[in-house]
């Protein structure tokens, strides 16, 4: 097929095809739609409703309502990955475990915040956080692609971290469990936001509230890792 000027302007401005946008709003219907009513009770009509999109294109991009779940999770790996990426910034790198301790605390301390940017002020992360804890109360094979893709890589990473941060064993149980903690003290922000809000008297928490958030988070870590390391604990 001859190509016309200007798709092959759009494909030189790396501008996304059609094709490709309504598979992009196919995958977010069906990350909110799946999070928010479930699998099962979600139907191929809904999705092309809320993507604005025809039902038979759900078959044609993913094959089915299985294979656009499968895409969501996907999704997820892909958009946490960058985050993490940038956030992890790799100065460690081959081994994290040859970075010194302020180093490797610094790197922390950016992935704690880059969490909670994502977490508390991303309107997409609503999406993702109510999708996952689906797959985690009623596990697919989704699932396995996003723990295979971003839960257990990215929190050896930060075990390893950890580690030359405090001296702490990376894959120790009490090592493990901490980043568990550091983890969890930020998604309670998305899961429980509406009860943070009321509590805090906040309108909205929106970048001023984030900034707040942040502030606690990074001093909390800061306690922890002066409390854990060798010779100070």
């Amino acid at each position: 097929m001859i190509e016309r000027p200007h798709q092959s302007a759009q494909k030189a401005k790396g501008r996304p095809s059609g094709a490709e946008r309504t598979r992009e709003t196919l995958v977010r219907a069906g990350l909110r739609l799946f999070g928010h009513k479930g699998f099962e009770a979600t139907s191929t009509r809904e999705i092309a409703a809320e993507a604005g999109a025809n039902i038979g294109s759900i078959a044609y991009h993913f094959g089915g309502k299985e294979g656009l779940r499968n895409a969501c999770a996907d999704y997820i790996v892909e958009t946490i990955s960058g985050i993490a990426q940038v956030a992890l910034d790799d100065t460690a790198a081959p081994d994290a475990r040859l970075a010194s301790p302020e180093a490797s605390a610094t790197v922390l301390r950016q992935v704690v915040e880059a969490m909670v940017r994502f977490i508390v002020q991303r309107p997409e992360a609503e999406d993702v956080a109510q999708f996952v804890m689906r797959e985690l109360s009623q596990p697919t094979a989704a699932l396995d692609t996003i723990y295979a893709g971003v839960f257990e890589p990215v929190h050896k990473r930060l075990c390893v971290l950890w580690e030359a941060a405090t001296g702490e064993p990376a894959e120790s149980e009490r090592t493990r469990i901490t980043v568990f903690t550091l983890i969890g003290q930020v998604i309670y922000f998305r899961i429980a936001r509406e009860a943070v809000r009321r509590r805090m008297e906040w309108r909205d928490i929106g970048q001023r509230e984030a900034a707040a958030i942040v502030e606690v988070a990074l001093g909390n870590l800061s306690t922890i890792i002066n409390a854990r390391r060798r010779g100070t604990s």
